[in-house]
């Protein structure tokens, strides 16, 4: 079954939550990394030790203050201990934070390391038919938040906002002992209200949050698209259209922007009126307590400072929601990017594909990239060891989609495609690819070095093997005139590059991977008279003693070949050597004749303009 296009955006509800926190769990607490595990332990206890060293230290502070407010000949003696036992209390909780964090921080990034990698490696293991349907820039997004996400869930959830619930409960506990249930009920039911609104606030807040991201990955995705196409948008001359649809998305941006800040101005606002109303009540209360002799001054500072340390870290308990919950969705997001099955997957205990020979053959093949539109209707050819097949025709007839086929990024509906006897489905997809060299049409190089692009096709590739390669595709004597030579870079999808460099450089990495079976896909399509002559040549030197199949629509390209194959409307409807189809004198030798008369024109016009 096909699935729909993965959706980066923001949804609106946060999903199952507690799933995705129980997807984390296991990168946190990794069964084969016994050493993060023990870490794992002590930042938990220095956490506890932190928040009792937190709890205890009021009570220094106000022993001290009772002291100094007591007999003049105790302030020398006594308070000194005391100080200095609230001094260390605070270094401890600062210590033990850090020492905290610094066992915690290596658990933490090897588990967003752990999630992004195998967030990377599952979209290469997905379908050719996801990619295609992607948005790159709100992918990328999509995953950098979710990793983000995950980062802030372990810095604010885990060793902020989960410990402070906790010192709330003692807190609370120890105020209903030492002082009574009044200053218990209203220090728990401050900060009880105090969460409750910011909660509710942050709640109603979120759909302005959602509007922004969903404003900043449209913006991101059409950047991304517009500055990918940045050769077709000069072509057109649309600079101002494009700037035009970018600011409509940085104008949906700035508006749910302005609501969002002018909401928190709100929260902010409640939250001092209901953490300091709850302050002042109890500060009330102990200043009548102080002045009938029921509660001494130290005491009295104990409390504003229990209800201070709780409020601080509440502070931000808006923010801190909002990030949590949001970081809970961007999380899921990704997650759920991994749930998103391979259409094509390796069949269970398949094993690799052996080429002793490397014959190539479709098998009645019949395919369509959606049910409503077939595009191979019965296609059967046989290409045999050593030997070298055409496909041609029109735009639009299939050609492309049998080199797909080839390298198994879809499966056939109908029929079969073997090597050597073996179905394509019943040997292991990376065994496949090895096996298969290909030159595409629409080369595409990584934004390196051209040494780098060409020993893409054998990683670690000695430099003597990387020009010889490059000699081979007839481009070893351009980049040696170059001032960076191998160095050079290429570019972002190699724009430093003309058409035909950029296809020598994809045929020298093909020809580097050295396959026993080659497809060259349109592969000197975007190469001059001159230079194509002399690739074709390499080519067939390459190709010698090698399966070959060749997809092209210029047809001078290929009368070489031991078959041409006409494709029209996904069937095969001529086959034969060069001479044969142009005895036939059918939809072959016509379109022959018509590329012939272009290229005729094309002479007599050059000369033309030679001769003026």
């Amino acid at each position: 079954m096909r699935r729909a296009p993965f959706d980066p955006s923001l949804p609106e509800k946060a999903g199952n939550q507690v799933r995705t926190l129980l997807t984390l769990f296991p990168y946190l607490w990794p069964r084969d990394r016994p050493g993060l595990r023990v870490r794992v332990v002590f930042a938990m206890a220095f956490l506890v030790g932190a928040k009792v060293m937190n709890v205890y230290a009021p009570f220094f502070w106000g022993a001290a203050v009772d002291r100094l407010t007591a007999t003049q000949g105790a302030i020398v003696a006594i308070p000194v201990g005391l100080v200095l036992g609230y001094a260390i209390s605070r270094v401890l909780v600062t210590s033990f934070g850090e020492l905290r964090d610094w066992l915690f921080v290596r658990v933490g990034q090897n588990a967003i390391r752990s999630v992004a990698l195998k967030t990377f490696k599952h979209l290469h293991g997905l379908s050719l038919r996801f990619h295609v349907d992607r948005q790159t820039g709100g992918l990328s997004r999509g995953i950098e938040r979710g990793t983000k996400g995950i980062q802030f869930l372990l810095n604010f959830s885990l060793f902020n906002i989960l410990p402070t619930f906790i010192e709330i409960a003692i807190v609370s506990v120890i105020l209903y002992v030492v002082f009574g249930v009044w200053y218990a009920l209203i220090a728990f039911g401050s900060v009880a209200f105090y969460v409750y609104f910011t909660i509710a606030v942050t709640e109603w807040r979120l759909k302005y949050r959602r509007a922004m991201n969903s404003a900043d990955t449209e913006a991101n995705t059409k950047a991304v698209d517009s500055l990918l196409n940045f050769e077709t948008v000069k072509y057109f001359g649309n600079e101002a259209h494009e700037s035009a649809r970018f600011d409509r998305s940085l104008k949906s941006y700035e508006s749910a922007a302005v609501k969002s800040q002018t909401s928190l101005s709100l929260l902010n606002m409640g939250q001092a009126v209901v953490m300091y109303g709850g302050l002042a009540a109890l500060l009330l209360m102990g200043a009548i307590a102080v002045s009938r002799g029921t509660m001494t001054v130290g005491q009295f500072t104990m409390v504003n400072m229990f209800l201070m340390q709780l409020y601080m870290p509440l502070n931000f308990l808006g923010f801190v929601y909002r990030e949590i919950k949001q970081s809970l969705v961007d999380m899921e997001v990704m997650f759920d990017l991994l749930e998103v099955g391979a259409e094509i997957r390796d069949s269970p205990g398949v094993g690799p594909l052996a080429v002793p020979e490397g014959v190539v053959e479709f098998d009645h093949v019949t395919f369509g990239y959606n049910p409503d539109r077939t595009i191979l209707r019965d296609v059967s050819f046989r290409v045999p060891a050593g030997h070298t097949v055409a496909l041609v025709g029109a735009s639009g007839a299939g050609k492309s989609t049998i080199s797909r086929i080839l390298y198994r990024f879809y499966d056939v509906d109908h029929g079969a495609v073997r090597i050597d006897g073996q179905d394509l489905r019943d040997v292991s997809q990376a065994s496949l690819r090895e096996a298969i060299g290909v030159v595409p049409q629409d080369t595409v190089l990584f934004n390196d070095t051209i040494g780098y692009n060409i020993a893409y096709g054998k990683p670690g590739a000695s430099q003597a093997e990387i020009e010889a390669a490059a000699r081979l595709a007839s481009i070893h004597r351009f980049v040696t005139g170059l001032p960076e030579g191998y160095e050079t870079r290429v570019g972002e999808r190699g724009l430093k590059l003309s058409g035909g460099e950029k296809q020598r450089v994809a045929i020298a990495r093909t020809m580097l991977k050295d396959p026993p079976i080659l497809l060259f896909d349109e592969a000197t399509s975007a190469l001059d008279s001159h230079t194509e002559k002399e690739i074709q040549a390499s080519l067939r030197d390459v190709s010698a003693g090698r399966t070959t199949l060749i997809i092209a629509h210029r047809l001078s390209t290929v009368i070489h070949a031991d078959e041409i194959l006409f494709l029209d409307g996904g069937r095969i409807v001529e086959r034969g050597t060069h001479r044969r189809l142009l005895a036939l004198d059918g939809v072959y030798a016509g379109m022959w004749n018509r590329q012939q008369e272009a290229a005729e024109h094309e002479a007599r016009l050059a000369e033309a303009v030679g001769a003026a």
